[in-house]
Protein backbone atom coordinates (compact mmCIF):
# COMPACT_ATOMS: atom_id res chain seq x y z
CA UNK A 1 0.00 0.00 0.00
CA UNK A 2 1.21 3.79 -0.64
CA UNK A 3 1.68 6.00 1.74
CA UNK A 4 -1.26 7.95 1.56
CA UNK A 5 -0.33 11.09 4.33
CA UNK A 6 -0.28 14.87 2.97
CA UNK A 7 0.24 17.97 5.18
CA UNK A 8 -1.43 20.86 4.91
CA UNK A 9 0.39 23.47 6.86
CA UNK A 10 0.64 21.87 9.92
CA UNK A 11 -2.33 19.84 9.91
CA UNK A 12 -1.39 16.13 8.97
CA UNK A 13 -3.97 13.89 6.97
CA UNK A 14 -3.49 10.32 7.07
CA UNK A 15 -5.24 10.35 3.70
CA UNK A 16 -6.36 13.17 1.00
CA UNK A 17 -9.69 12.82 0.75
CA UNK A 18 -11.83 15.69 3.25
CA UNK A 19 -15.29 16.09 3.13
CA UNK A 20 -16.99 19.34 1.78
CA UNK A 21 -18.64 21.78 4.21
CA UNK A 22 -22.38 21.46 4.53
CA UNK A 23 -21.83 17.75 2.91
CA UNK A 24 -21.60 15.63 5.76
CA UNK A 25 -23.40 17.05 8.31
CA UNK A 26 -21.12 17.10 11.55
CA UNK A 27 -19.85 13.65 10.47
CA UNK A 28 -22.02 11.60 13.48
CA UNK A 29 -24.87 11.75 10.61
CA UNK A 30 -22.63 9.59 8.72
CA UNK A 31 -20.99 7.37 11.11
CA UNK A 32 -23.70 3.94 10.57
CA UNK A 33 -22.50 4.32 6.74
CA UNK A 34 -18.21 4.74 6.71
CA UNK A 35 -15.82 4.80 9.32
CA UNK A 36 -15.25 8.53 9.64
CA UNK A 37 -11.68 7.59 11.04
CA UNK A 38 -10.48 6.28 7.30
CA UNK A 39 -11.44 10.02 6.24
CA UNK A 40 -8.31 12.55 5.91
CA UNK A 41 -10.34 15.23 7.13
CA UNK A 42 -14.13 15.89 8.29
CA UNK A 43 -15.29 19.86 7.36
CA UNK A 44 -18.14 19.87 9.18
CA UNK A 45 -20.88 22.57 8.31
CA UNK A 46 -20.47 26.52 7.90
CA UNK A 47 -20.69 27.95 11.32
CA UNK A 48 -21.73 31.37 12.29
CA UNK A 49 -21.29 33.50 15.52
CA UNK A 50 -24.81 34.01 16.09
CA UNK A 51 -27.84 31.21 14.86
CA UNK A 52 -29.10 31.31 11.46
CA UNK A 53 -32.56 29.88 10.22
CA UNK A 54 -31.07 29.72 6.59
CA UNK A 55 -33.16 30.75 3.37
CA UNK A 56 -37.21 29.74 2.72
CA UNK A 57 -38.15 26.87 0.98
CA UNK A 58 -37.56 25.91 -1.53
CA UNK A 59 -33.98 26.14 -1.34
CA UNK A 60 -32.49 22.98 -3.50
CA UNK A 61 -33.26 22.18 -6.89
CA UNK A 62 -31.90 19.35 -9.34
CA UNK A 63 -29.88 19.80 -12.31
CA UNK A 64 -28.74 17.62 -15.35
CA UNK A 65 -25.16 16.63 -13.54
CA UNK A 66 -25.64 18.63 -10.18
CA UNK A 67 -27.78 20.35 -7.99
CA UNK A 68 -28.03 23.64 -6.65
CA UNK A 69 -28.40 25.03 -2.91
CA UNK A 70 -29.38 28.25 -0.91
CA UNK A 71 -29.70 27.09 2.53
CA UNK A 72 -28.51 30.15 3.74
CA UNK A 73 -25.99 28.66 6.37
CA UNK A 74 -28.54 27.60 8.61
CA UNK A 75 -27.04 26.64 12.27
CA UNK A 76 -27.39 27.54 15.48
CA UNK A 77 -24.55 29.62 16.16
CA UNK A 78 -20.68 28.90 17.81
CA UNK A 79 -22.19 28.61 21.14
CA UNK A 80 -24.42 25.73 20.35
CA UNK A 81 -21.50 24.27 18.27
CA UNK A 82 -19.23 24.26 21.42
CA UNK A 83 -21.33 22.88 24.25
CA UNK A 84 -23.87 20.31 21.82
CA UNK A 85 -21.91 19.35 19.15
CA UNK A 86 -18.22 19.62 20.12
CA UNK A 87 -18.49 17.17 22.94
CA UNK A 88 -19.92 14.39 20.31
CA UNK A 89 -17.44 14.97 17.76
CA UNK A 90 -13.66 15.48 19.56
CA UNK A 91 -13.03 11.69 20.56
CA UNK A 92 -13.52 11.00 16.43
CA UNK A 93 -9.61 10.26 15.43
CA UNK A 94 -9.23 12.08 12.32
CA UNK A 95 -9.41 15.73 11.88
CA UNK A 96 -12.16 17.64 12.67
CA UNK A 97 -12.58 20.79 10.64
CA UNK A 98 -14.69 23.53 11.33
CA UNK A 99 -16.28 25.83 8.72
CA UNK A 100 -16.51 29.89 9.94
CA UNK A 101 -18.88 32.02 7.91
CA UNK A 102 -19.96 35.60 8.53
CA UNK A 103 -21.39 38.84 7.31
CA UNK A 104 -19.32 41.32 8.98
CA UNK A 105 -14.85 40.63 10.11
CA UNK A 106 -16.18 41.05 13.61
CA UNK A 107 -18.20 38.08 13.33
CA UNK A 108 -15.80 35.92 11.72
CA UNK A 109 -12.86 37.24 14.55
CA UNK A 110 -15.30 36.37 17.39
CA UNK A 111 -16.19 32.73 15.82
CA UNK A 112 -12.67 32.19 15.09
CA UNK A 113 -11.61 32.97 18.89
CA UNK A 114 -14.18 30.79 20.54
CA UNK A 115 -12.77 28.09 18.17
CA UNK A 116 -9.30 28.59 18.80
CA UNK A 117 -9.61 27.17 22.15
CA UNK A 118 -10.97 23.65 21.26
CA UNK A 119 -8.10 21.22 21.67
CA UNK A 120 -9.79 18.65 19.55
CA UNK A 121 -10.39 21.35 16.72
CA UNK A 122 -7.08 21.21 14.46
CA UNK A 123 -8.00 23.89 11.87
CA UNK A 124 -10.96 26.24 10.75
CA UNK A 125 -11.87 26.84 7.15
CA UNK A 126 -12.50 30.25 6.20
CA UNK A 127 -15.65 30.76 3.67
CA UNK A 128 -15.46 33.97 2.75
CA UNK A 129 -17.72 33.72 0.12
CA UNK A 130 -20.65 35.20 2.75
CA UNK A 131 -21.85 38.66 1.67
CA UNK A 132 -19.87 41.65 3.68
CA UNK A 133 -22.96 44.17 5.03
CA UNK A 134 -20.27 46.90 5.11
CA UNK A 135 -20.13 47.18 1.58
CA UNK A 136 -24.11 46.58 0.15
CA UNK A 137 -23.86 42.61 0.17
CA UNK A 138 -20.61 42.58 -1.72
CA UNK A 139 -19.06 39.01 -0.84
CA UNK A 140 -15.28 39.31 0.71
CA UNK A 141 -14.09 36.89 -1.52
CA UNK A 142 -14.57 38.45 -4.45
CA UNK A 143 -12.00 41.39 -4.62
CA UNK A 144 -8.49 40.80 -2.81
CA UNK A 145 -8.42 43.81 -0.79
CA UNK A 146 -11.77 42.38 0.73
CA UNK A 147 -10.22 38.61 1.02
CA UNK A 148 -7.13 40.16 3.07
CA UNK A 149 -8.83 41.96 4.74
CA UNK A 150 -11.02 39.38 7.23
CA UNK A 151 -7.76 36.84 6.77
CA UNK A 152 -5.19 39.01 8.30
CA UNK A 153 -8.26 40.16 10.95
CA UNK A 154 -8.69 36.33 11.52
CA UNK A 155 -5.00 35.18 11.49
CA UNK A 156 -4.35 37.63 14.73
CA UNK A 157 -6.75 35.77 16.91
CA UNK A 158 -6.41 32.25 15.47
CA UNK A 159 -3.02 30.13 15.95
CA UNK A 160 -3.93 26.79 14.49
CA UNK A 161 -4.20 25.53 10.65
CA UNK A 162 -6.03 28.60 8.81
CA UNK A 163 -7.37 27.00 5.41
CA UNK A 164 -9.48 29.50 3.45
CA UNK A 165 -12.45 28.37 0.65
CA UNK A 166 -12.08 30.86 -2.42
CA UNK A 167 -15.38 31.89 -4.53
CA UNK A 168 -15.23 30.95 -8.29
CA UNK A 169 -17.43 33.94 -9.04
CA UNK A 170 -14.27 36.17 -9.42
CA UNK A 171 -12.62 37.00 -12.77
CA UNK A 172 -9.03 36.17 -11.75
CA UNK A 173 -8.83 33.98 -9.10
CA UNK A 174 -5.18 34.02 -7.98
CA UNK A 175 -5.52 37.17 -7.74
CA UNK A 176 -7.62 36.31 -4.82
CA UNK A 177 -5.26 32.98 -3.71
CA UNK A 178 -2.33 35.39 -3.46
CA UNK A 179 -3.72 38.16 -1.23
CA UNK A 180 -5.06 35.82 1.33
CA UNK A 181 -1.78 33.82 0.89
CA UNK A 182 0.24 37.06 1.83
CA UNK A 183 -2.58 37.51 4.60
CA UNK A 184 -1.61 34.78 6.72
CA UNK A 185 -3.88 31.61 5.12
CA UNK A 186 -1.84 28.17 5.62
CA UNK A 187 -4.25 26.90 2.79
CA UNK A 188 -6.57 27.61 0.14
CA UNK A 189 -9.67 25.42 -0.63
CA UNK A 190 -11.62 25.87 -4.22
CA UNK A 191 -13.85 26.09 -5.57
CA UNK A 192 -17.05 27.25 -3.56
CA UNK A 193 -20.24 26.66 -5.71
CA UNK A 194 -21.04 28.70 -9.09
CA UNK A 195 -23.38 31.24 -8.83
CA UNK A 196 -26.46 29.51 -10.60
CA UNK A 197 -30.37 29.33 -11.20
CA UNK A 198 -33.64 27.74 -12.22
CA UNK A 199 -36.48 28.04 -13.29
CA UNK A 200 -40.09 26.48 -13.93
CA UNK A 201 -40.99 26.52 -17.31
CA UNK A 202 -44.88 26.06 -16.69
CA UNK A 203 -45.32 28.30 -13.39
CA UNK A 204 -43.28 30.84 -15.22
CA UNK A 205 -41.09 30.99 -12.03
CA UNK A 206 -37.85 30.19 -10.56
CA UNK A 207 -37.45 27.42 -8.63
CA UNK A 208 -35.14 28.30 -5.32
CA UNK A 209 -36.88 31.02 -3.30
CA UNK A 210 -33.64 33.11 -3.46
CA UNK A 211 -34.03 33.03 -7.49
CA UNK A 212 -29.95 31.87 -7.76
CA UNK A 213 -28.28 29.60 -5.68
CA UNK A 214 -24.79 27.67 -5.36
CA UNK A 215 -24.43 24.82 -8.21
CA UNK A 216 -22.28 22.10 -7.42
CA UNK A 217 -21.67 18.54 -8.63
CA UNK A 218 -20.20 16.89 -11.84
CA UNK A 219 -20.84 19.46 -14.12
CA UNK A 220 -18.45 22.24 -12.38
CA UNK A 221 -15.38 19.82 -12.28
CA UNK A 222 -13.65 21.21 -15.81
CA UNK A 223 -14.24 24.67 -13.88
CA UNK A 224 -12.76 24.06 -10.74
CA UNK A 225 -9.85 21.49 -11.99
CA UNK A 226 -8.70 24.51 -14.15
CA UNK A 227 -8.95 27.11 -11.16
CA UNK A 228 -7.00 24.37 -9.09
CA UNK A 229 -4.28 24.27 -11.70
CA UNK A 230 -4.01 27.71 -12.26
CA UNK A 231 -4.12 28.86 -8.35
CA UNK A 232 -1.41 26.14 -7.57
CA UNK A 233 0.88 27.49 -9.97
CA UNK A 234 0.06 31.05 -8.19
CA UNK A 235 0.69 30.46 -4.70
CA UNK A 236 3.12 28.24 -2.42
CA UNK A 237 0.66 27.64 0.57
CA UNK A 238 -1.01 23.60 -0.44
CA UNK A 239 -4.29 23.46 -2.14
CA UNK A 240 -7.29 21.75 -1.65
CA UNK A 241 -9.33 21.14 -4.80
CA UNK A 242 -13.39 20.77 -4.62
CA UNK A 243 -15.73 20.69 -7.19
CA UNK A 244 -17.67 18.08 -8.69
CA UNK A 245 -15.06 15.08 -7.63
CA UNK A 246 -17.66 11.94 -7.76
CA UNK A 247 -15.04 9.11 -7.95
CA UNK A 248 -11.66 8.09 -7.84
CA UNK A 249 -10.45 8.87 -10.80
CA UNK A 250 -11.57 12.82 -10.91
CA UNK A 251 -9.84 13.15 -7.35
CA UNK A 252 -6.76 11.66 -8.84
CA UNK A 253 -7.01 14.83 -11.76
CA UNK A 254 -7.06 17.68 -8.96
CA UNK A 255 -3.81 16.01 -7.14
CA UNK A 256 -2.37 16.08 -10.75
CA UNK A 257 -3.20 19.70 -11.33
CA UNK A 258 -1.92 20.39 -8.18
CA UNK A 259 -4.15 20.24 -4.98
CA UNK A 260 -2.40 18.61 -1.98
CA UNK A 261 -6.13 17.18 -0.74
CA UNK A 262 -9.19 16.92 -2.12
CA UNK A 263 -12.96 17.48 -0.73
CA UNK A 264 -15.53 15.52 -1.45
CA UNK A 265 -19.61 17.57 -1.49
CA UNK A 266 -22.07 16.14 -3.50
CA UNK A 267 -21.55 12.85 -4.23
CA UNK A 268 -21.92 12.09 -0.40
CA UNK A 269 -25.79 12.45 -1.19
CA UNK A 270 -25.16 10.09 -4.07
CA UNK A 271 -23.12 7.30 -1.84
CA UNK A 272 -22.53 7.93 1.90
CA UNK A 273 -19.47 5.86 1.98
CA UNK A 274 -18.01 7.26 -1.44
CA UNK A 275 -14.90 9.35 0.47
CA UNK A 276 -13.11 5.82 2.07
CA UNK A 277 -13.95 4.45 -2.20
CA UNK A 278 -12.18 7.25 -3.52
CA UNK A 279 -9.12 7.40 -1.22
CA UNK A 280 -8.53 3.39 -1.66
CA UNK A 281 -9.38 4.26 -5.42
CA UNK A 282 -5.90 6.68 -5.15
CA UNK A 283 -4.36 3.94 -3.73
CA UNK A 284 -4.82 1.71 -6.19
CA UNK A 285 -3.89 4.29 -9.10
CA UNK A 286 -0.62 4.87 -7.16
CA UNK A 287 0.21 1.20 -6.82
CA UNK A 288 -0.93 0.77 -10.15
CA UNK A 289 1.43 2.97 -11.57
CA UNK A 290 4.32 2.43 -9.59
CA UNK A 291 4.85 5.36 -6.69
CA UNK A 292 5.03 4.43 -3.56
CA UNK A 293 3.46 8.06 -2.47
CA UNK A 294 0.90 10.39 -3.06
CA UNK A 295 2.95 13.24 -2.68
CA UNK A 296 4.82 11.76 -6.30
CA UNK A 297 1.62 12.98 -7.91
CA UNK A 298 0.88 15.81 -6.76
CA UNK A 299 1.28 18.55 -9.58
CA UNK A 300 2.28 16.16 -11.67
CA UNK A 301 0.78 16.90 -14.06
CA UNK A 302 2.49 16.26 -17.35
CA UNK A 303 2.38 19.78 -19.74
Amino acid sequence: MADLSVNIGNLKLSNPVMTASGTFGYGKEFEDFVDLEKIGGIIVKGTTLHRREGNPYPRMAETPMGMLNAVGLQNKGVDYFISEIYPQIKDIRTNMIVNVSGSAIEDYVQTAEKINALDAIPAIELNISCPNVKQGGMAFGVTASGAAEVVKAVREVYKKTLIVKLSPNVTDITEIARAVEASGADSVSLINTLLGMAIDAEKRRPILSTITGGMSGAAVKPIALRMVWQVSKAVKIPVIGLGGIMNWKDAVEFLLAGASAIQIGTANFIDPAITVKVSEGINEYLDRHGFTSVKDIIGGLIV
